[in-house]
């Protein structure tokens, strides 16, 4: 089970601002400066990183300012469970619709 498991959405949004007002620090950016590069006002950046408010394309510009764009390979990616599922899945034919029932022939 995940960190992010057990907390609730607004609890995630003000996680993630959390690590970004870290990553910042530890980049040695002021949030003026962040905002100048991220193309954000100074009001988006404090949003973020004090309760986790911001559009995902601002959450996406951070992220790039931070260098830490490879992170989102993997975001919402449907993991594979094993290599027999993918091989499965990778066979199975798509149906595009059900086949119509088939009606009973009445006697001659």
């Amino acid at each position: 089970m995940g960190t992010f498991d057990l907390l609730t959405h607004q609890e995630i949004c003000i996680e993630l601002g959390q690590r970004c007002r870290h990553l910042r620090l530890q980049a040695n950016l002021s949030q003026f400066e962040l905002a100048k590069r991220a193309g954000a006002s100074l009001s988006s950046i404090r949003r973020l990183e004090s309760c986790g408010q911001a559009t995902l394309e601002l959450l996406v510009r951070v992220v790039q300012v931070l260098h830490l764009s490879h992170h989102l390979e993997n975001l919402l990616v449907l993991p594979v469970l094993s290599i027999a599922d993918a091989e499965r899945d990778a066979n199975t034919i798509k149906r595009q619709r059900a086949a119509s029932p088939r009606r009973a022939r009445k006697p001659a």
